[in-house]
């Protein structure tokens, strides 16, 4: 395979990444895997702790997809053997292990389902027991001993449990030094991992220089927030994606589950998806930005990412669904109809509230955003209290019983 010069790989590959370890390295590896004509061994480490994978999943997996598209060897390795351990990372106590069973379950699940992203050819799976299972003591104490109780306690989760004199098992410390011996195992050049993985990632290229290897590059991703999120002072705040909390858009659910779900998200987490997850260039999803309504893009992105792990023909069904639902929504025939006049493009919520008397006051305005109480079209609940409307047309529901057709100009 012909491999596209550094550079232009670059651009590709870096766009999304919050930590980047080491850029003059990365770029000796890229070129070096040109002249000899030979890939980039890229790892991602995924411990099968819940059976499903979700759209947090896929802001990794489709980093990783685009390493196989500009012609690099993925692999896959599932932590059979550490997930018995539980990864600590974020954790305020001592996680609890999964039995073997457990594992062994879910494990089969994320390999099937990996396949829906990723190329099959281009995809090694690999399972970390392979290796790990067969350490004697002598092994893990030779391990232990390539690493400080100092440097483990600088880690932030670890560090605020000492400081507060919660629990640390000794054996999670053991956790970051096996995920990081993982990359020793199978010479990773590259590993990936949400920007919670960091430290563990960083593991990996110390222990690599530590048994003789080159260290391999680090890359890491957002954590995508989960479908509950919302807008607070400007900000979209939220918990990551997660199953165990509800908020997640499993690849596996049914095609109009995962359409009605996205079509439920906020229009602000809609432009964060759009871009961690879409495969639109930024110029375009700053076209859309500008140019679509926010119904309209929403529809856009459902489609398209529903359209990553289903049959045209069912999403076209779920869309047109989704449609039929909402149109069949009770919003009165008779609304009275604001029109309001825009000085610089867009209309503060709360002024439009007030002149159209949908709020007797802009602190009774305030009130009723901030406890979800403003919806557009009966649906979708406008958060924050910053909200600019831009010109057009709106059906804002306000409360349970008031309703009016607001026209901007």
């Amino acid at each position: 395979m012909s491999f596209l010069p550094a550079e232009e790989q670059l651009k590709i590959l870096l766009r999304g990444v919050v930590d980047y370890h080491v850029p003059e390295e990365f770029v000796k590896k890229l070129e070096k895997s040109r002249a000899e004509n030979k890939p980039l061994r890229v790892k991602l480490g995924a411990d099968p702790t819940a059976p499903d994978l979700h759209l947090g999943h896929l802001v990794v997996l489709r980093k990783l997809r685009q390493f196989q598209d500009l012609g690099h060897q993925v692999v896959f390795l599932v932590g059979d053997f550490t997930s018995r351990i539980g990864d600590p990372t974020g954790k305020s106590e001592t996680r609890k292990p999964l039995s073997a069973e457990q594992v062994a379950a879910n494990a089969k699940t994320y390999t099937e389902q990996v396949f829906k992203i990723l190329d099959r050819d281009k995809t090694e799976i690999v399972f970390n027991s392979t290796w790990l299972g067969k350490m004697d003591a002598t092994d893990l104490i030779s391990l232990a001993a390539k690493y400080t109780v100092a440097r483990m306690l600088e880690r932030d989760d670890f560090k605020k449990r000492y400081s507060t004199g919660r629990a640390i098992s000794v054996h999670e410390f053991l956790y970051p030094l096996l995920q990081g011996y993982d990359s020793v195992a199978i010479h990773a050049d590259v590993e990936l991992g949400g920007s919670d993985q960091l430290f563990n990632l960083l593991v990996g290229r110390q222990l690599q220089k530590e048994y003789g290897q080159e260290s391999q590059i680090v890359l890491t991703l957002p954590l995508l927030e989960g479908t509950d999120a919302r807008v607070e002072d400007g900000k979209i705040v939220g918990a990551k994606m997660s199953k165990s909390l509800g908020n997640y858009v499993g690849i596996s659910e049914p095609c109009d589950v995962v359409y009605g779900k996205l079509m439920s998200i906020c229009d602000e987490l809609m432009w964060r998806y759009y871009d961690l997850l879409s495969e639109c260039s930024p110029e375009e999803i700053a076209h859309r930005k500008a140019n679509m309504h926010p119904m309209e893009a929403k529809h856009a992105l459902a489609a398209e990412i529903a359209g990553w792990f289903n049959p045209a023909d069912d999403v076209q069904k779920a869309q047109d669904a989704w449609k039929a639902q909402f149109s069949a929504k009770s919003i009165p025939q008779d609304l009275d109809t604001v029109t309001l006049t825009a000085q610089d493009g867009t209309l503060d919520l709360i002024r439009v509230l007030v002149e159209s008397k949908l709020a007797p006051s802009s602190s009774e305005a305030r009130r009723l955003i901030q406890g979800g109480g403003v919806k557009r079209d009966g649906t979708e609940a406008y958060t924050d209290i910053q909200t600019k409307l831009p010109a057009g047309e709106y059906i804002l529901k306000v409360g349970k019983r008031r309703w009016a057709k607001i026209i901007i100009k």
